[in-house]
Protein backbone atom coordinates (compact mmCIF):
# COMPACT_ATOMS: atom_id res chain seq x y z
CA UNK A 1 0.00 0.00 0.00
CA UNK A 2 1.15 3.84 -0.14
CA UNK A 3 1.63 6.35 2.06
CA UNK A 4 -1.54 7.87 0.42
CA UNK A 5 -3.68 4.89 0.87
CA UNK A 6 -2.76 4.68 4.38
CA UNK A 7 -3.64 8.25 5.13
CA UNK A 8 -6.81 8.14 2.92
CA UNK A 9 -7.85 4.88 5.17
CA UNK A 10 -6.42 6.79 8.49
CA UNK A 11 -8.61 9.65 7.55
CA UNK A 12 -11.97 7.83 6.14
CA UNK A 13 -12.30 6.30 9.42
CA UNK A 14 -11.44 9.58 11.29
CA UNK A 15 -14.30 11.45 9.70
CA UNK A 16 -16.30 8.66 10.64
CA UNK A 17 -15.93 9.45 13.69
CA UNK A 18 -16.24 12.83 14.04
CA UNK A 19 -19.82 12.28 12.26
CA UNK A 20 -20.51 9.82 15.28
CA UNK A 21 -19.39 12.20 17.71
CA UNK A 22 -21.54 15.05 16.19
CA UNK A 23 -24.80 12.69 16.35
CA UNK A 24 -24.27 11.05 19.53
CA UNK A 25 -23.90 14.78 20.66
CA UNK A 26 -27.15 15.69 19.53
CA UNK A 27 -28.78 12.38 21.12
CA UNK A 28 -27.25 12.44 24.37
CA UNK A 29 -29.49 12.71 27.47
CA UNK A 30 -26.90 14.02 29.99
CA UNK A 31 -25.96 17.89 29.27
CA UNK A 32 -22.57 16.91 30.73
CA UNK A 33 -21.98 13.99 27.98
CA UNK A 34 -23.31 16.09 25.24
CA UNK A 35 -20.68 18.61 25.91
CA UNK A 36 -17.87 16.35 25.97
CA UNK A 37 -18.98 14.37 22.85
CA UNK A 38 -19.51 17.95 20.94
CA UNK A 39 -15.53 18.30 22.31
CA UNK A 40 -14.31 15.04 20.81
CA UNK A 41 -15.65 16.07 17.87
CA UNK A 42 -14.22 19.23 17.38
CA UNK A 43 -11.19 17.55 18.27
CA UNK A 44 -11.13 14.48 15.71
CA UNK A 45 -12.00 17.27 13.18
CA UNK A 46 -8.84 18.77 13.71
CA UNK A 47 -7.02 15.10 13.25
CA UNK A 48 -8.99 14.83 10.39
CA UNK A 49 -7.67 18.48 9.10
CA UNK A 50 -4.23 17.12 9.98
CA UNK A 51 -4.34 14.30 7.83
CA UNK A 52 -5.85 15.81 4.75
CA UNK A 53 -3.25 18.30 4.97
CA UNK A 54 -0.84 15.52 4.72
CA UNK A 55 -2.80 13.65 1.74
CA UNK A 56 -2.97 17.10 0.01
CA UNK A 57 0.96 17.32 0.33
CA UNK A 58 1.47 14.01 -1.77
CA UNK A 59 -1.14 14.80 -4.26
CA UNK A 60 -3.82 12.91 -2.99
CA UNK A 61 -7.66 13.88 -3.03
CA UNK A 62 -8.50 15.03 0.43
CA UNK A 63 -11.34 12.91 2.39
CA UNK A 64 -14.31 15.50 2.46
CA UNK A 65 -17.22 12.97 3.53
CA UNK A 66 -17.26 9.70 5.50
CA UNK A 67 -16.84 6.20 4.01
CA UNK A 68 -20.46 5.79 4.48
CA UNK A 69 -19.89 2.06 4.40
CA UNK A 70 -17.46 -0.31 6.18
CA UNK A 71 -17.15 -1.62 9.80
CA UNK A 72 -15.96 1.88 11.34
CA UNK A 73 -18.93 3.46 9.59
CA UNK A 74 -21.54 1.25 10.89
CA UNK A 75 -19.73 0.98 14.50
CA UNK A 76 -20.07 5.16 14.46
CA UNK A 77 -23.38 4.79 13.50
CA UNK A 78 -24.88 2.07 16.10
CA UNK A 79 -23.79 4.70 18.53
CA UNK A 80 -26.73 7.12 17.57
CA UNK A 81 -29.05 3.79 18.10
CA UNK A 82 -27.65 3.13 21.27
CA UNK A 83 -28.71 6.23 22.79
CA UNK A 84 -32.36 5.04 22.40
CA UNK A 85 -31.12 2.53 24.81
CA UNK A 86 -29.50 5.53 26.70
CA UNK A 87 -26.51 7.12 27.38
CA UNK A 88 -25.08 3.72 28.90
CA UNK A 89 -25.49 1.49 25.94
CA UNK A 90 -23.73 4.69 23.80
CA UNK A 91 -20.67 5.04 25.93
CA UNK A 92 -20.08 1.58 25.31
CA UNK A 93 -20.03 2.02 21.66
CA UNK A 94 -17.90 5.24 21.96
CA UNK A 95 -15.81 2.70 23.55
CA UNK A 96 -15.59 0.00 21.06
CA UNK A 97 -15.74 2.91 17.91
CA UNK A 98 -12.35 4.28 19.24
CA UNK A 99 -10.70 1.01 20.27
CA UNK A 100 -11.26 -0.20 16.85
CA UNK A 101 -10.10 3.78 15.15
CA UNK A 102 -6.88 3.30 17.97
CA UNK A 103 -6.06 -0.46 16.07
CA UNK A 104 -6.26 1.24 13.16
CA UNK A 105 -3.59 3.74 13.79
CA UNK A 106 -1.15 1.52 15.36
CA UNK A 107 -0.95 -1.09 12.49
CA UNK A 108 -0.60 2.03 10.28
CA UNK A 109 2.82 3.12 12.74
CA UNK A 110 4.00 -0.59 12.50
CA UNK A 111 4.00 -1.01 8.99
CA UNK A 112 6.75 0.49 6.64
CA UNK A 113 4.52 2.14 3.52
CA UNK A 114 4.85 5.71 5.24
CA UNK A 115 7.65 8.57 4.49
CA UNK A 116 9.30 10.11 7.52
CA UNK A 117 6.94 12.93 6.91
CA UNK A 118 4.00 11.04 6.87
CA UNK A 119 4.71 8.44 9.41
CA UNK A 120 5.05 11.97 11.87
CA UNK A 121 1.99 13.49 10.91
CA UNK A 122 0.31 10.21 12.06
CA UNK A 123 2.07 9.88 14.81
CA UNK A 124 0.88 13.39 15.89
CA UNK A 125 -2.55 12.42 15.06
CA UNK A 126 -2.19 8.63 17.16
CA UNK A 127 -1.78 11.29 20.01
CA UNK A 128 -4.98 12.58 19.38
CA UNK A 129 -6.83 8.84 19.05
CA UNK A 130 -5.43 7.79 22.38
CA UNK A 131 -7.06 10.65 23.97
CA UNK A 132 -10.02 9.49 22.48
CA UNK A 133 -9.97 6.20 23.63
CA UNK A 134 -9.21 6.98 26.70
CA UNK A 135 -12.07 9.01 26.96
CA UNK A 136 -14.34 6.17 25.72
CA UNK A 137 -13.00 4.04 28.28
CA UNK A 138 -13.60 7.02 30.96
CA UNK A 139 -17.46 7.31 29.95
CA UNK A 140 -17.79 3.47 29.61
CA UNK A 141 -16.34 3.91 33.33
CA UNK A 142 -18.69 6.29 34.26
CA UNK A 143 -22.18 3.64 33.83
CA UNK A 144 -20.57 0.62 35.42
Amino acid sequence: MSANTVLKTLTDTAFDSVEGYRKAAEKAESPQLKQALQQRAQQREQTVQQMNAEIARQGGELVTKGTMTGEAHQMWMSITDAFENGDEAAAERVEEGEDYLKGKFESALEDDDLDPQSRSVVQQCYAEISEGEQFGDMISKQYD
